[in-house]
């Protein structure tokens, strides 16, 4: 068979492919409105977690796993853009990492909104502008997004998904480095260079601003100023990246979260992360007692971490991290245990444990 008849055989084989994908839109919308009239929501990461999982048990060498997974990635994106008709909000501007998690996990269908701060992702949720917002929680290497947390604990929205996310972090703007006298990022990326910062620069001033691509907008316009910012936020703002990887620390990584007005249903075949926050009682022993109940019930706490009550001086919220659904039977009797410690406790969301 010459080439040309193998062309049109590949003809074909796509010209099915697009029927097949438009009657499974087709299916898609039904499903939309079925979730609509029900009040189920548009995205279900379980969901979407255990079909990628099924399809790449059925992947062959001839089409790889991490290639069958990024095709579907994208098929489900439409779905999920036929399906919840808003879009996924984000701490922005354009070129922020935090919208290259949005990306990883929707994918380049679903409409992105980008927002100044991380209270207008949560107020662009809670007032129906957006279906989900995409913040960032945490670093590998400089711990909590502390904003994030406040919020959380505030808001009545829910923690729908977590997305992990390396973060390479350039020198970006114009000019020599030599010729940089003030460098501008968030607060937790400059916190991520700090080391390559006082080696490289020394003399430069140091500012910090809401986001990496606010930075690169202020590199953009600014003679003398870099950012700490991505590959990324230097194409989108034209931007020559003056260094490469300064981060302290090469094994960098994000995690995000994905948050929602409806929680999960219950993943039965995934593995779970529960979080939770909580205010402890005035009496001696008291988070050791908290503690307790998770380890006498088998559940294992991945995380725990403190931050002042903004709403009370000198009294503390827990943010706690636990593998396991909130409806489990063992997280249900931990937590009654653990109310007996609490001025309150508060469910943030159970969510699948994926940590690619």
């Amino acid at each position: 068979m010459h080439i040309e008849a193998y062309r049109q055989e590949i003809d074909g084989i796509d010209r099915d492919i697009i029927r097949l994908l438009q009657a499974r839109q087709e299916l898609v919308a039904k499903i939309g409105e079925e979730k609509r009239a029900s009040g189920v929501g548009f995205y279900a990461p379980d969901r979407e977690e255990q079909l990628l999982r099924k399809l790449e048990s059925q992947a062959s060498t001839v089409l790889p796993r991490t290639a069958l997974r990024a095709i579907y990635r994208e098929i489900i994106s439409l779905s999920v853009r036929t399906q919840m008709q808003r879009p996924v909000a984000y701490l922005g501007p354009e070129g922020t990492y935090t919208q290259q998690a949005a990306q990883k996990n929707f994918g380049s269908a679903v409409p992105l909104l980008p927002l100044r701060t991380i209270s207008d992702v949560f107020a662009a949720v809670e007032h129906g502008d957006a279906a989900y917002g995409v913040i960032p929680i945490e670093n590998s290497t400089e711990g909590a997004v502390v904003h994030s947390l406040d919020m959380l604990a505030e808001s009545e929205l829910k923690i729908i998904a977590q997305i992990y996310l390396p973060i390479e972090h350039c020198l970006v703007g114009r000019g020599l480095l030599d010729g940089v006298r003030r460098v501008v990022s968030k607060d937790i990326a400059l916190a991520q260079c700090r080391g390559w910062l006082q080696r490289n620069l020394p003399a430069a001033e140091i500012e910090a601003v809401t986001s990496t691509a606010a930075a690169a907008v202020r590199a953009a316009s600014e003679a003398g100023t870099a950012a700490v910012a991505s590959e990324v936020a230097a194409a989108v703002y034209e931007l020559p990246v003056l260094a490469h990887g300064i981060q302290d620390k090469q094994d960098n990584v994000t995690r995000f979260l994905v948050i929602g007005e409806t929680p999960n249903r219950h993943a039965v075949e995934l593995e779970e992360k529960t979080s939770l926050v909580l205010s402890l009682k005035h009496k001696p022993g008291a988070l050791q007692e908290a503690l307790r109940p998770f380890s006498e019930h088998g559940l294992n706490m991945t995380r725990i971490e403190s931050r002042p009550n903004r709403l009370k001086a000198w009294e503390y919220l827990f943010f706690m991290d636990i593998i396991g659904c909130w409806e489990d039977k063992r997280m249900q009797s931990a937590v009654e245990e653990l109310k007996k410690s609490c001025d309150f406790v508060k469910w943030l969301g159970s969510y699948p444990n994926v940590l690619a």
